[in-house]
């Protein structure tokens, strides 16, 4: 057993079946087991027995009840060895005098080495005192995995407190190395080691002739001075210039409020999921859609904090409330209960917070807030935007200080062929379902790469003409615009802050004439929308680069669309799963220069395809070399160049014999 108690199951009726216990039932002498005897009780010595019946099945426990500590001085009711109990145990099912089933228990168990015991302040025993030697010049201990006092510790063979008898239990899976005693192990470095595979034949001149007291393994367990954990939080360490906590907000700095932490209002991740602690960039727009019901729903951040402005004081938000009357486009999906058994509950529906900016200060935090009843079943879209206009010109369009677009602002689009030049470049916001019918748009967001699609609903019998250009229809819906803006304050009434998009369209080839008869198949749908858009950085405002487009491509995958159905295909719809992707391809703003024949041919001077690299001959010294400032390297070149020359004019003849002559 292992263990104060062991368990075994009876499988069986046990309706009038007795269990008993019997201590030590084998004979001394003979070495065999007493004749059973059904009249024993459930209790024998210090052994216990429980039974639980389930049903047909009944658990039988055997466990221990006296103290298992190790003896103290003038100490009762303990163990004097360290091997505690060694006992017999029977167990016996009867029913009616007659033995139906028998179990023997063979239990060793030793002492429990934790100590429990009163300690006093009086020294009993002045030899007894430990000396901690220095851990960083001495080992701590010969055996380092003695780890219990006054008991044997499995598989520590150093331990002088394993029995002979203890140690044959584990003696073939002692710990090694350090751990397990070896603290002075012979290092690789030392004359007489032998352990390294290969011995190169200078080491007879570097090895080290040590004794093994001075080893490299000194120290090993000594970790020096420990640091407390630190818990990472949304808290900014408060500066310590007296009356002024900021020189003004850069563009992408958080917001803080006036207990110096972000202030922060639910937004949109990476994974698509809303994060309701994410803070509020300075000179950054957003507008975000967070689905949620009556159960998961958290209140926000309250609408009393104090903003600081950038300038050390602290502005007050202007909030406004409202009440929602149409909540059709708020509330998404509703499960069918009747209104007596709903519980309502007042929350919010959307924010939109305007920020009113100078340079780079904050001057004034205009809020909306719209409230609406929610109830228990139904699906919530809070909505929530930032926006932030210029206190010279508190119009919604308006030029940053920043003209080039900024990752999560919204790419500008232009429809050039119609009267009204507005344009929307988008992509697909699936919900419910996620089916072509009922999905909504959410636009192109700069630096964001999104990948995202609709199920459009196909009928076995749909004309293979007619599907692609239902496709190719729902695919240019999202592309509503012929020009892209280079700029995020490209202007309409000037062409050449645009760039014209270009269309790949789809190779509608010919239908292969072993597909046409064949129902269900339709081969080369345009089921895939890519968009790829090409940007640079052209230059910084204020240490903000400046990224504009340079060229935009919109192509077509194509598939073979083949119905899926189960047993039947009669009557019956299939799924056809259409795309769209967006991805943001990073260009230098110049090309580079392209290389010669005599560089593409001759790798000598190519640090990458050669081996030595002569222009990084003196590293510390070139352009290369990042550790330090350039500065401080050219110094501490120009430093030893001058020593170097210095100790060359004075090792010359010349110079000793101007010297000698300039003393005479």
């Amino acid at each position: 057993m292992s263990g104060l108690r062991v368990s075994s199951f009876f499988l069986g009726n046990s309706s009038g079946v007795n269990f008993s216990i019997v201590l030590n039932p084998v004979d001394e002498k003979t070495g065999k087991l007493h004749l059973a005897n059904c009249s024993g009780s459930k209790r024998a010595g210090d052994w216990n027995l429980n039974v639980t019946r389930v049903m047909d099945t009944s658990e039988v426990t055997v466990s221990l009840t006296r103290n298992l500590q190790l003896c103290l001085p003038n100490a009762t009711d303990c163990c004097t060895t360290p091997l505690c109990v060694v006992e017999t145990l029977q167990v016996l099912a009867c029913r009616d005098a007659l033995v139906l089933a028998h179990l023997l228990v063979q239990a060793e168990i030793y002492a429990n080495s934790s100590f429990t015991g009163n300690v006093s302040g009086k020294c009993l025993d002045s030899t007894n005192t430990t000396i901690i030697p220095n851990q960083a010049f001495k080992p701590l201990g010969s055996c380092p995995c003695d780890l219990t006092a006054g008991a044997c510790d499995v598989r520590c063979c150093c331990d002088l407190e394993c029995t002979p008898d203890l140690k044959q239990l584990f003696n073939e899976s002692c710990f090694t190395g350090v751990f397990g005693g070896d603290v002075n192990p012979p290092f690789d470095q030392l004359c007489s080691s032998h352990s390294m595979e290969y011995t190169p034949d200078w080491f007879p001149f570097l090895c080290v002739q040590s004794s093994l007291n001075n080893t490299p393994f000194l120290g090993y367990f000594y970790h020096g001075s420990i640091s407390t954990p630190r818990v990472p939080s949304f808290k900014i360490p408060l500066q310590t210039s007296p009356g002024r906590l900021f020189t003004g907000y850069r563009q992408g700095d958080p917001i803080i409020t006036e207990e110096n932490e972000y202030f922060a209002i639910p937004q949109q991740s990476m994974a698509g999921q809303c994060v309701g602690n994410a803070p509020v960039a300075y000179l950054q727009h957003f507008d975000v859609k967070c689905l949620t019901n009556l159960a998961s729903y958290k209140n926000g951040l309250p609408h009393d904090v104090r903003i600081n402005s950038g300038t050390g004081d602290f502005i007050k938000q202007n909030v406004i409330y409202r009440t929602i009357t149409s909540m059709d486009k708020f509330k998404t999906e509703s499960e069918s209960l009747h209104s007596a058994e709903v519980w309502c509950q007042n929350v919010t529906f959307a924010e939109h917070y305007t920020f009113i900016w100078k340079d780079k200060n904050i001057e004034q935090v205009n809020v909306m807030v719209f409230l609406g009843s929610l109830c228990d079943g139904e699906i919530l879209t809070q909505r929530f935007t930032v926006k932030f206009l210029s206190s010279e010109s508190t119009t919604a369009v308006e030029p940053f200080g920043n003209p080039g677009y900024q990752v999560g602002k919204l790419v500008r689009a232009a429809n050039m062929n119609a009267s009204d030049t507005f344009g929307s470049l988008n992509i697909w916001q699936p919900a419910g379902r996620g089916l072509c019918a009922s999905a909504t748009y959410t636009p192109v967001l700069f630096g964001l790469d999104s990948f995202s699609g609709c199920l459009l609903e196909v009928d076995i019998n749909e004309d293979c003409s007619l599907l692609r250009g239902n496709v190719t229809e729902k695919l240019d819906s999202l592309i509503q615009a012929t020009h892209i803006g280079k700029r995020d304050n490209s202007s309409y009434s000037d062409l050449n802050d645009w760039v014209e998009i270009i269309r790949l369209d789809p190779f509608n080839s010919d239908t292969n004439m072993s597909t046409r008869s064949l129902k269900g198949i339709c081969p080369d749908i345009p089921a895939n929308l890519n968009i790829r858009i090409i940007f640079a950085n052209v230059g910084a405002v204020q240490g903000i680069p400046r990224q504009e487009i340079l060229a935009v491509q919109i192509s077509f995958s194509t598939v073979i669309w083949q119905f899926q159905c189960g047993l039947t295909c009669e009557n019956s719809t299939s799924f056809l799963p259409i795309t769209a992707s967006v991805q943001f391809i990073k260009v230098p703003a110049q090309p580079p220069i392209p290389l010669t024949r005599f560089q593409m041919n001759y790798t000598e001077f190519d640090c990458n395809r050669n081996d030595v690299c002569w222009p990084q001959l003196l590293y510390p010294l070139t352009r290369f070399y990042s550790g330090e400032p350039y500065s401080q390297c050219l110094a501490k070149g120009l430093s030893l160049a001058f020593l170097v020359l210095l100790a060359a004019i004075l090792s010359n003849p010349w110079f000793s014999k101007l010297w000698n002559s300039s003393l005479v």
